[in-house]
């Protein structure tokens, strides 16, 4: 059977995202959707990106962009080099930038190719996956940069969308490595640059994958975790 599986905010843990794959193991028939941020802050960006573009081979991979990417674009291509260069160094480009070398000029031509095609959001017919956070009474194609790449969801989540369909979102760690379900709401970025773990989330039967940097595994489910 098809399975379409959400996996959270990597940050360069290329270790982790890797043991992940192992145990869940993509099939052609899968769809798998990458909630963004995929660069900075932690070790291996490089190997993060190259090992998301081999994993378009095996299954229908859906990357969305998420804040760290937009960042990185600005400072790869945008009007003030400078500027945004600077910003995104500041916040975990060095990190990036280190997995490269050190130089932007170091950075494979399909890295950048990737990072040009990332979405914005993804929907399915019960589900919707943008990277941070939405408004709930606008239609996904209207939500704001500001909302949509930048607003975490702090204290109470964030209200049902108009579509009815459960959202999953990153970007707002949660510093216990636990999935946060809200129902409505799935917050699936489980902190993995901070020691905890990266998640993947089956939407359809609630199945969750987790690897951390060490290259340990447990499979849970939502509201219960099994360590192997």
């Amino acid at each position: 059977m098809s399975r379409t599986i959400a996996i959270g905010d990597i940050h360069g843990c290329a270790i982790a995202l890797q043991r992940l794959l192992d145990e869940i193991k993509p099939r052609s028939s899968d769809i798998i959707i990458g909630m963004g941020d995929y660069v900075d802050r932690g070790m291996n960006s490089a190997g993060v990106f190259e090992i998301l573009i081999n994993l378009v081979s095996t299954c229908r991979f859906i990357p969305l962009i998420g804040n760290h990417e937009l960042m990185m674009h600005k400072a790869l291509f945008g009007n003030n080099k400078q500027r945004d260069f600077e910003f995104w160094y500041q916040h975990g480009g060095s990190a990036t930038l280190a997995s490269y070398g050190g130089s932007v000029e170091d950075i494979p031509q399909h890295h950048l190719s990737f990072l040009n095609h990332c979405l914005r959001y993804y929907e399915t017919k019960d589900h919707f996956f943008i990277h941070a956070n939405y408004i709930p009474e606008l239609p996904l194609s209207e939500q704001p940069d500001q909302v949509s790449f930048w607003k975490h969801m702090l204290g109470s989540p964030t209200a049902p969308h108009i579509s009815g369909k459960t959202a999953y979102v990153g970007h707002t760690p949660q510093s216990d490595g636990q999935i946060k379900d809200h129902g409505h709401v799935k917050l699936i970025d489980t902190y993995c640059y901070g020691d905890e773990w990266l998640s993947a989330v089956n939407v359809l039967d609630g199945e969750v994958w987790q690897a951390n940097n060490s290259g340990d595994f447990r499979s849970t489910e939502l509201g219960t975790s099994t360590e192997n």
